[in-house]
């Protein structure tokens, strides 16, 4: 697989090192960015990778409103209080609650996913590949990959960046580790709209949150 330049930018982001030892480790693996993730960890290049297993018991708690009808709280964690009032992080923590209020989340992460969930969801696409009268062989490969689809819907840390839908937000979150030299966690987030939960007019208030961001 030819190494491309999104490619080398990606695996850069994720791991904070060089390029050229970024390209070096694509080309070693054949473009695949998760072999070159675990090359680069192994040689000690990744810097992210090296301050991911730090405590991160600093940070902040930032708030993000949207035309007062929505609202999103979200905790950010870092290692000291000095990062916490950091420029560069408080922009993180306030681009994560417009990104919460644009995408409307439900977990932070894949692993924050209840298994009875995951157990529900598989066999709701399962009925539904048969039903489109998929063949059994290839049922369960349709299933996963319509799964890691769900995760992208409803696991913060997997859907797109809204300002930069090339990397995801686990990526941009790894890039800021790499930039800002503590390990960050997103730890936790609450998200209201007006409304929820009531019988009323349909308007998606995260749509127009996410058309006001990209114009």
């Amino acid at each position: 697989m030819a190494v491309t330049a999104a490619m080398v930018k990606e695996l850069r982001q994720i791991t904070g090192a060089g390029m050229l030892d970024c390209k070096k480790m694509l080309v070693e693996t054949d473009g695949d960015v998760e072999k070159a993730v675990n090359l680069l960890r192994e040689k000690g290049l990744a810097k992210a990778a090296k301050k991911s297993g730090r405590i991160a018991a600093e940070g902040i708690v930032t708030s993000y409103i949207h035309s007062g009808r929505i609202g999103v709280l979200v905790e950010i964690n870092s290692e000291t209080d000095f990062v916490a009032k950091n420029d560069e992080f408080q922009e993180f923590a306030r681009d994560i609650a417009m990104q919460i209020a644009a995408t409307n989340p439900t977990y932070v992460s894949r692993e924050e996913v209840p298994e009875e969930i995951i157990a529900k969801e598989k066999e709701i696409l399962k009925v539904q590949a048969l039903n489109e009268g998929k063949p059994e062989k290839i049922i369960e490969k349709m299933v996963e990959g319509r799964i890691a689809k769900f995760y992208k819907d409803v696991c913060l840390l997997e859907q797109p960046f809204i300002k930069d839908s090339d990397v995801n937000v686990e990526t941009l979150l790894k890039s800021k580790i790499a930039k800002i030299g503590e390990n960050l966690s997103i730890r936790r987030f609450a998200r209201f709209e007006v409304g929820e939960g009531l019988e009323k007019k349909e308007e998606n208030f995260a749509e127009e949150v996410a058309k006001q961001l990209n114009a």
